[in-house]
């Protein structure tokens, strides 16, 4: 019997209109009524990867920052957070301010920013010298965005020099000509090793759950290292070949109900 699922949100949980559809819902809470913990995990920062998984209907507990956070949003408490150290969060400012462009930092329930953006209370501008405010918040994830395609690629060599961080995940089009160049650019950041797989592991042992009884779901290279230690893996229809191939099974794409049909299926053997 399983006892964990975690599920990636963008490009596996919603479609390509950023909905999660009914179908998917309801699927998911028939599966938490079984028993069964459904964890949402994402790069996205921990107050908005909270509303995605209390509209989903899934469990108190979400991994966000793409690894570097495990949140029990009900408790409001940390189970763990992987700090970006003080010297690499000042580097990355540095590139970012000195090519014009966004950096968000993800502290606590919400990202501060160096460029205001959003105004739906998800984002605070950085109000204070860059280096007072790294000596008091804790930052689990950096992110550097633009819209301009080659102000981003071009930073990504900078980034990479920095020790003890690396890119978690970042926009498909950085690695693939046949992505369109369009929408916000990004590189997501974090501390070494602060990956979405390390952190399954983590929570896993924190709640004695086997891992041969967990299940992993998503479409982007930052969900390859999930795949690579729950007990069976799945890719949505939507994935590169190359992540389709580190999993052991595909499902439907975000925009056929993939994650619903996968569901459904485990709710049926259950049934039999």
């Amino acid at each position: 019997m399983y006892k964990a699922i975690f599920i990636d949100i963008d490009g596996t949980l919603r479609d390509d209109n950023n909905c999660i559809s009914n179908r998917t819902k309801l699927a998911i809470k028939a599966i938490t009524n079984k028993g069964i913990l459904v964890v949402v995990c994402s790069g996205r920062p921990r107050k908005y990867t909270e509303n995605i998984s209390k509209e989903c209907w899934a469990s108190k507990y979400i991994i966000t920052s793409n690894g570097a956070n495990i949140y029990d949003y009900e408790e409001k408490k940390d189970m763990y957070v992987n700090k970006i150290n003080t010297e690499a969060c000042l580097k990355l400012y540095k590139i970012a301010e000195d090519a014009n462009v966004r950096f968000i930092m993800n502290v606590g329930d919400n990202r501060v920013v160096n460029k205001l953006k959003y105004f739906d209370g998800t984002e605070e501008e950085l109000k204070e010298d860059i280096t007072d405010f790294l000596k008091q918040n804790e930052v689990a994830q950096c992110v550097i965005a633009d819209n301009d395609f080659d102000k981003i690629a071009n930073l990504k060599d900078k980034i990479e020099s920095i020790k003890g961080i690396e890119i978690q995940n970042q926009h498909k089009s950085l690695t693939d000509a046949n992505v369109p160049r369009e929408g916000t650019i990004y590189y997501d950041i974090a501390n070494v090793g602060a990956c979405k797989g390390n952190a399954v592991k983590m929570f896993c042992q924190m709640l004695n759950i086997d891992l041969k009884d967990t299940i992993a779901i998503g479409d982007g290279y930052n969900d390859i290292s999930m795949f690579n230690i729950v007990g069976h893996s799945i890719a949505m229809g939507n994935a590169k070949e190359e992540i389709k191939k580190s999993a052991d099974e595909v499902t439907l794409s975000n925009n056929e109900n993939g994650v619903a049909v996968y569901l459904e299926k485990i709710l049926n053997n259950y049934m039999q």
